[in-house]
């Protein structure tokens, strides 16, 4: 990780809820931002933040995830999360993110990753992946 990366940093990323970023269990007419979606897209900022400050070979993976969901984003509307690191200590680095649509607040949260080596971690994806031929 480069001495760049701090708590204070923040980013932001707008999305367009498409339809595969919608539930649809409820009809055609009630298609909302899922959770599942809206997890995926802040996890996907909080990684462009941290790729901005990490050293080549190095990547990062989620760790924890807390969100308050607290408002329904319709199909085709706009959606800005911002992520905002609030701790880093060593490889683990700690977020706060919110989300809006143009009409409401409509999620919070805290999200945790892992700064890694991306040959280390193939390497360790293998083992694992032997040790399961082995059963």
């Amino acid at each position: 990780m480069k001495s760049t990366l701090a708590a204070g940093l923040t980013h932001t990323c707008r999305w367009t809820v498409d339809t595969a970023r919608t539930i649809g269990f409820m009809g055609e007419e009630a298609r909302v931002y899922s959770t599942p979606a809206l997890i995926y897209d802040m996890e996907i900022t909080s990684r462009e933040l941290l790729l901005a400050h990490s050293d080549d070979g190095e990547d990062s993976v989620g760790t924890r995830v807390e969100v308050d969901h607290m408002a329904p984003t319709l199909l085709g509307q706009w959606v800005d999360l911002t992520v905002t690191i609030e701790e880093v200590k060593g490889p683990a680095v700690t977020f706060s993110f919110t989300a809006r649509d143009n009409l409401d607040n409509i999620a919070k949260g805290v999200h945790k990753r892992f700064v890694v080596n991306v040959a280390q971690t193939k390497g360790r994806l293998a083992a694992k992946a032997e040790k399961l031929k082995a059963l």
